[in-house]
């Protein structure tokens, strides 16, 4: 037994860079829903996602008004810090270490970043898109989804280069989506798989050219083609 080894294994550091802002932003919520911080009904909840979250409808707009001023555009990145109460958070945050792990000893550290947040403007510009598409989105579910995109990039690579099953790559996805929309028709879970698959897409599909080796492997095949 190696008694130096840590309790815990070792997170690559941009993991808990996305991390830490979330854990942060649900302390400071969950104790003033204990009431040991602010005020009697302060709503410290609600008054982040007035200003955190993604409305699609204030995106529609300033697309129709051909403007786009930056307190609105921030609101396609800042609507992952703001979850719905403190179990939509650790679901989020247990994903983000567990994936994020796994993805991040691949991937270099500008590559996380560059699929977590390409996953979160996805998933908000799918959101908008929708033509039903009310209320404000919030949470890290489509960043999270970004990084199932990625390491079924890893996987599926992984059954290209063996000649196995490539299509075992995308089994929990298609299990999480599976779960979601069944959760969507028996609980009103509403279109928020939508900004979560958008999320996967994006994550797969940056990965092509963020993975190491993926610009030379993207330029072979242009030129086979």
């Amino acid at each position: 037994m190696d008694h130096n080894a840590p309790p815990l294994n070792p997170l690559p550091p941009v993991v808990w860079v996305l991390t830490l802002p979330l854990i942060a932003m649900e302390v400071v919520l969950g104790l003033e829903s204990a009431g040991l911080v602010g005020g009697a009904a302060s709503g410290w909840r609600l008054d982040a996602v007035q200003r955190f979250g993604f409305s699609p409808e204030l995106m529609r707009a300033m697309i129709e008004a051909g403007q786009y001023p930056l307190a609105g555009l921030a609101r396609l990145v800042t609507y992952l810090l703001v979850h719905g109460d403190f179990t939509h958070a650790l679901f989020v945050i247990v994903i983000l270490l567990a994936l994020g792990k796994m993805v991040g000893e691949v991937f270099r550290w500008w590559a996380v970043l560059v699929v977590f947040f390409g996953a979160v403007v996805a998933g908000a510009l799918a959101f908008t898109a929708l033509p039903w598409g009310a209320g404000a989105l919030i949470g890290g579910y489509p960043g999270d989804y970004g990084l199932i995109g990625a390491f079924s990039y890893i996987l599926w690579m992984r059954q290209v280069r063996s000649g196995g099953n490539q299509l075992q790559a995308f089994r929990m996805i298609g299990v999480l989506m599976g779960f979601q929309l069944l959760f969507g028709l028996l609980f009103g879970g509403g279109w928020y798989w939508v900004a979560e698959l958008a999320g996967f897409a994006a994550g797969f599909m940056l990965s092509f050219v963020v993975s190491p080796g993926g610009i030379a492997r993207l330029r072979a095949r242009l030129r086979q083609r």
